[in-house]
């Protein structure tokens, strides 16, 4: 799988590229909607934070089951058809959403949201990477990166939406999926990423991806961790510490907003100074604005400007860390490498939900994003252990 089949000459072109940018920002909007207007109404139905917390994380779990089966997947019926089916799934998911309530049938929709999620996200991220040329791949990847963080940071956009009604959130979004479902089976063409060359079997890819780039793969876990964190324990821990609903759809943007202004702007520079330097600074500087969350409390202002500045540095984890990883890697170990990151993205945003909600049931909201800070400033330091091997 370390190339595209003849059939894939034209897919260069800026409208296939614009239309796959297209479909990563409705997937970015799902997940930034569905985790804050989700954890709001359990919140008001008396869900203890650590189950809402627990629910969350289901989305993340259909993210990874879907990881363990996307290389195959992919191969056998191409990238259309994927990313279409995952959009479908999402559709109908969303349409469930208002007319079956409880917690128990939110987590079944929650985890076949991150099926579909995951299909899209995996199938539209490779297919960007294997079609962008060496000299473009910085460019290619921030402008991919910016897509999702658009998305996701426009999501909580949509809890404004429910003084209209609760369902009134799910139908919009879903019109929108819609929208890009039309446009996705009507212009994308059809197909299939090459077959793997000399047999080598998929455990001992991800072995060898592993040992050539572990620093450049860590980023999806932390980038994982931290956005489902952010977007399902902070509209608890808003609401807990004095925030109306407005004030939670108004700050939490914000992260994204920062990420969305620094993205390009980082992945630059890292083609300029090496995106190891980029990713240590980006971690430890994101790393000590989470840890200065908690002390802002309910002060709106700072909590803003704290939240741009963790998110301008850390909203480029997962496009950085990629691009590194393609630096390092050999092309055969590109696939592997990218379900690698999903891999990732999905254990830690299982992880993250779940840990939030444990901190704030037993009362310690700061230190959900103490802890987040922690492992940034962490992984910044860790820059310091990782030398890359020559391609081969």
């Amino acid at each position: 799988m370390s190339g595209l089949t003849s059939s894939t000459a034209n897919q260069n072109s800026k409208t296939h590229y614009l239309i796959l940018i297209t479909v990563i920002v409705s997937a970015g909007l799902s997940q930034g909607l569905l985790l804050p207007v989700l954890s709001i109404l359990l919140e008001q139905q008396g869900v203890s934070s650590s189950l809402n917390g627990l629910n969350a994380a289901s989305l993340y779990i259909g993210s990874f089951a879907m990881t363990l089966i996307a290389e195959r997947l992919l191969g056998a019926i191409g990238f259309k058809k994927l990313i279409a089916a995952g959009i479908s799934l999402v559709l109908v998911c969303l349409l469930l959403f208002p007319v079956l309530s409880g917690i128990k049938v939110w987590f079944i929709l929650r985890l076949l949201v991150g099926v579909g999620d995951a299909a899209i996200n995996y199938a539209a991220q490779l297919w960007v990477l294997l079609m962008t040329p060496p000299e473009h791949r910085g460019r290619n990847l921030s402008l991919y990166g910016m897509s999702y963080g658009l998305g996701f940071s426009l999501g909580p956009v949509g809890i404004s939406l429910l003084r209209f009604g609760q369902s009134v959130p799910f139908i919009a979004l879903a019109f929108l999926f819609l929208l890009v479902l039309v446009l996705t089976a009507t212009k994308l063409p059809n197909s299939r990423p090459d077959k793997v060359e000399g047999g080598e079997g998929q455990a001992k890819r991800f072995g060898r991806s592993y040992s050539l780039a572990w620093y450049a793969l860590i980023p999806a876990l932390l980038y994982g961790y931290m956005e489902a964190t952010l977007n399902s324990n902070f509209p608890v821990y808003g609401l807990r510490i004095g925030y109306s609903e407005n004030q939670i759809a108004a700050l939490l943007p914000f992260a994204g907003i920062g990420g969305l202004m620094l993205q390009l702007p980082l992945g630059l520079w890292s083609d300029r100074f090496g995106r190891k330097k980029i990713l240590m600074l980006c971690g430890i500087v994101g790393g000590l604005a989470f840890t200065l969350l908690p002390l802002a409390k309910d002060r709106f202002s700072l909590t803003f400007l704290l939240l741009m500045v963790a998110g301008g540095f850390v909203g480029s984890f997962f496009s950085l860390g990629l691009a590194y990883a393609a630096d390092i890697l050999p092309r055969n170990l590109l696939p592997a490498a990218n379900v690698v990151s999903s891999f990732h993205y999905s254990a830690g945003s299982i992880v993250g939900p779940g840990i939030g909600g444990f901190l704030l049931e037993y009362g310690w909201g700061g230190g959900v994003f103490g802890l987040m800070g922690v492992l940034y400033i962490m992984f910044g330091l860790m820059g310091l252990l990782f030398s890359p091997r020559l391609k081969i």
